[in-house]
């Protein structure tokens, strides 16, 4: 099997079974709605991970087991498999059409990155002869419920062809236990045009809503009689047969779409369902198709990224854009983003920290503020939740914890050294709050919701830190830090750092409601008994007081106690069979090594760059990246940006290649179960900000650009207060093109005022 190099397009040109899952994981398709993996629409009888997913819908597993401990969450929340919409059982003189048991000629598998679209061609030999198939779909971004499939069969002799175009709601999670499902069926539907199937989450004692889905499909076949119809228990199909003559088309369209009682009562669903699915019909596959492209086209429009003179850099950023762009839109403010998108079920399909850390600053420059503020108002929505978590761990006073893993605010992952000490997630929630303010200048977030969150995450860390009586100073005992494959330590200068930021912001933030917004701060201490005087002079001493390890021989700060106790082993004299470590070590070799997981001590570089000087910033890269074994999906981006600002553009390249090709190359050996869609706003980062060189200082948008030697010119589309920015970047030339109202903007270290275009000559 073998992936082409294509600027707007992810080709296989062969078919490789031993690497099925990854090619479907690459090739998955969405809207923000749901979603599905490459899947084939005929049967596949050898190894595949059917998967289509529905935003916002899940299921409650239950996760209890003998090691249980007080403050552990009751549940594992994960996204479910839902009704597999696409399906089609196709027949050729009384065989199925199987891939796997079939003589396959010729195979081609396409991601149309441009236009949304996935295609299939493919000819397999029979006994009477060849048969050429064309399959391509999308799911729409132009009406959210809505699969359209054609699905083209031409044989080279006169056949027998028999299609049976269905919907399954029988379907399974990889991870299933003991085969278990989450659904129960509860009616089948049929009209002249339509079959309906609808089918509902089932019970579960932790008292969370069930979800109701209801699917319908409507087919056409140019070339084929309808013979039949078939309702099981959760299944529907129409059986349509006839003979296709030598070199004719034999054509099927199927329509199917999928509504939900999160959006809908019950009651109604299956009727909305069918009629939607005659509807899709009367309307036709070419009329849809155009809709949903030119949604994408309006999509591409504001966020772009164009790479002259490396193609696979430009395959890779659009790549990351693109699975970004169909995971979350920001219509549906109760949904976020799962770091697998539509793309698999590892992680559960639920929101983790990266969403703050990383994928909020994408949707603020390419969406715009609306979208991006709906992403902290949806933890905003969560605070009280985050409280509870907070509370069964024995924080008191409306001190807040955000869980590490969630679909409803509740924490939902049950390992201890993530549930109970990866605290420093509370700090990326804090950041996002001055991160999307810094951006937007939207103050009036603070009084309208920040400062509650800001106040209570405060309260946290001004409970969770100690004070060490040896030392003279406060300490963080007990924390996992961003680098996973260290647990239980003392120190870590990341969380540790964040946690004192997080106070002093809140502070901060306290005065500036109490100043500007009397009404507002008022109605906020009242709800959250909040005493300003108090609780932040309480904040700002342990923050003044904080203990930071910090080797001044070396010349960094200790990523915890005890670092340089390790074996200070670096990751490039590592046998390459051993890489993974994740994969070929124990846990307990990985666990005393010194080698890091992702950045950690340079996430807080990252964030934080501007209370460190460059020196201080490049010996500490030096020491840790020399470490890292970027074994996260999250790590190489954060060192590409760091090593572009300190000048090493080639290593900043070979990182910015990791993180943007990470799946397309499968790096990491595991795309097979799934994508990692938000670390792909990492991908973007790494282009924007590293060598794009753009930050935001006293409200001021800047540029300081670099070019890898292997790229022509860097071109890209921020939207910033309500202006859209086209930045294009060549190897004597930074040009700025300004749609909105003048800005002033900082190029290169001069502050210009910019009504429409500027161009500054200068060498890179």
């Amino acid at each position: 099997m073998s992936f082409e190099i294509h600027p707007w397009k992810v080709v296989e040109t062969g078919l490789d079974k031993e690497r099925m899952r990854l090619s479907e994981s690459l090739t998955s398709t969405g809207n923000g709605y749901m979603g599905m993996r490459g899947n084939f629409e005929e049967d596949y009888t050898d190894d595949t991970h059917l998967g289509t997913y529905i935003g916002g819908v899940w299921f409650p597993d239950k996760t209890r087991v003998g090691w249980w401990k007080n403050g552990y969450p009751l549940y594992f929340g994960k996204v479910i498999n839902a009704v597999r919409l696409n399906g089609i059982h196709v027949e050729v003189d009384g065989e199925t059409l199987d891939l796997n048991t079939a003589q396959v000629e010729a195979f081609y598998r396409e991601l149309d990155m441009q236009n949304g679209l996935f295609l299939r061609r493919f000819t397999v030999r029979t006994a009477g002869g060849s048969v050429q198939v064309e399959a391509e779909r999308f799911v729409s971004l132009a009406q959210k419920e809505l699969l359209a499939v054609r699905y083209r069969l031409t044989p080279d002799y006169d056949a027998h062809v028999v299609m049976r175009p269905y919907l399954d709601a029988n379907v399974r999670n990889l991870d299933s236990n003991y085969e278990e499902t989450f659904w129960d069926m509860l009616e089948e539907e049929e009209t002249e045009d339509a079959l309906a199937l609808l089918t509902k989450t089932k019970e579960n004692p932790f008292g969370t809503p069930r979800f109701a889905v209801s699917a319908a499909m409507s087919c056409w076949a140019d070339g084929l009689e309808m013979a039949g119809r078939r309702l099981g228990r959760g299944y529907v199909e129409t059986r349509y047969e006839g003979d296709g003559a030598a070199g004719e088309d034999v054509v099927m369209e199927k329509y199917a779409l999928c509504f939900t009682s999160r959006d809908y009562d019950e009651k109604v669903l299956s009727t909305l369902s069918l009629k939607a699915a005659a509807r899709a019909r009367e309307v036709g596959y070419d009329a849809l198709r155009d809709a949903h492209t030119a949604a994408w086209r309006d999509r591409w429009a504001g966020c772009d990224v164009t790479i002259q003179g490396d193609d696979a850099a430009q395959q890779g950023i659009r790549f990351c854009i693109f699975m970004l762009l169909q995971t979350y839109t920001g219509v549906d403010t109760r949904l976020n983003i799962g770091p697998k998108g539509f793309t698999g079920e590892k992680y559960g399909g639920v929101t983790y920290w990266d969403t703050e850390a990383y994928c909020l600053p994408f949707y603020l420059a390419t969406a715009g503020q609306a979208v991006a503020r709906e992403l902290l108002v949806y933890r905003y929505n969560q605070l009280d939740k985050a409280i509870e978590n907070a509370a069964k761990l024995g924080f008191r006073d409306g001190a807040a914890l955000y869980p590490m893993v969630t679909v409803n605010g509740e924490e939902c992952h049950n390992e201890w050294e993530i549930t109970f000490e990866e605290i420093h997630r509370n700090g990326a929630v804090a950041y996002a709050i001055f991160n999307y303010i810094r951006y937007t200048g939207d103050t009036a977030y603070l009084a309208d919701c920040g400062l509650e969150v800001l106040l209570s995450v405060a309260r946290f860390w001004a409970q969770r830190i100690t004070w060490s009586g040896a030392r003279r100073k406060y300490v963080m005992l007990g924390v996992t830090g961003p680098n996973e494959y260290e647990n239980n330590v003392d120190n870590n200068w990341y969380t540790s750092y964040i946690a004192c930021w997080s106070m002093r912001y809140a502070a901060e933030a306290a005065r500036w409601v109490r100043e500007n917004r009397p009404a507002d701060y008022a109605r906020i201490c009242a709800k959250r008994r909040f005493d300003e005087t108090a609780e932040t002079k309480r904040w700002l001493e342990i923050a003044d007081g904080m203990y930071f390890g910090e080797d001044r021989e070396l010349g960094i700060f200790l990523q915890q106690d005890g670092y340089l106790d390790k074996e200070q082993i670096l990751a490039g004299d590592l046998d390459p069979a051993e890489r993974p470590i994740n994969q070929r070590w124990s846990w307990d070799r990985i666990l005393r090594s010194c080698l890091i997981k992702q950045a950690d001590v340079l996430q807080g570089l990252y964030f934080f760059g501007d209370d460190f000087d460059l020196d201080t910033v490049r010996r500490n890269f030096r020491f840790y990246e020399a470490r890292t074994v970027h074994e996260s999906s999250l790590s190489p981006c954060v060192h590409a940006i760091l090593a572009a600002r300190i000048g090493d553009l080639d290593k900043a390249y070979e990182l910015y290649l990791r993180t943007a090709r990470l799946d397309l190359d499968d790096y990491n050996r595991e795309v097979r179960e799934g994508c990692h869609v938000t670390s792909m706003a990492g991908s973007w980062l790494s282009v924007v900000e590293g060598f794009g060189g753009m930050r935001v200082r006293d409200g001021v948008l800047s540029f300081d650009p670099q070019l890898p030697a292997a790229w022509e010119s860097l071109s890209f589309k921020v939207n910033f207060r309500d202006r859209v920015l086209t930045v294009r970047i060549t190897r004597n030339a930074v040009e700025v093109a300004n749609e909105g109202a003048p800005v002033e903007l900082e190029i290169r270290g001069v502050r210009r005022l910019i009504a429409d275009k500027v161009i500054m000559n200068c060498e890179l």
